[in-house]
């Protein structure tokens, strides 16, 4: 089956068997490594994507499906180079230290990214909440939801 999907702003073309997922097509025909295969379960949400702007666990959704829509990864969020190019949401990851071996952050990224979309002033319970279907097996989550906060443009109680 050929599937044709915007990613991260450019079209990607590619011939794939019908029961591929998204997230392998990510990965294998896109090259787009910063997404993770946690588990192919829907369980860790490491996988998670912005599928036309709504958060997704891409191992949920056949690349099939994805035909003709846009997809953001973790590597579309930056505008830039260096550290002056990143996405708020990187940025407040990065100085809150939201993030240990960095498996789980690509995803907890994209799904910080729809949280604020949907509600730009979370409070830490909120944050908390929004992020229950992404798991880290290394933080404890206060430095993420620390993370989500700041991303948000409010001040980070310690």
């Amino acid at each position: 089956m050929r599937v044709s999907i915007e990613v991260n702003g450019k079209t990607v073309d590619g011939e794939v068997p019908d029961r591929t997922l998204l997230v392998h097509y990510l990965r294998d025909t896109a090259g787009l490594t910063g997404t993770n295969i946690g588990c192919d379960t829907t369980s860790c949400g490491a996988c998670t994507v912005l599928l036309d702007g709504e958060s997704v666990k891409s191992c949920t959704v056949l690349a099939a499906q994805a035909d003709g829509h846009e997809v953001t990864t973790v590597e579309g969020l930056a505008s830039g180079s260096g550290t002056e190019g990143l996405h708020p949401v990187q940025r407040a990851f990065r100085e809150q230290h939201g993030l240990q071996c960095g498996f789980c952050t690509p995803g907890m990224m994209m799904a910080t990214v729809s949280l604020l979309k949907e509600n730009p002033k979370p409070t830490r319970d909120e944050a908390r909440a929004a992020l229950e279907g992404n798991l880290c097996r290394c933080t404890g989550y206060h430095n993420i939801v620390s993370a989500v906060i700041d991303a948000s443009g409010q001040e980070v109680a310690q």
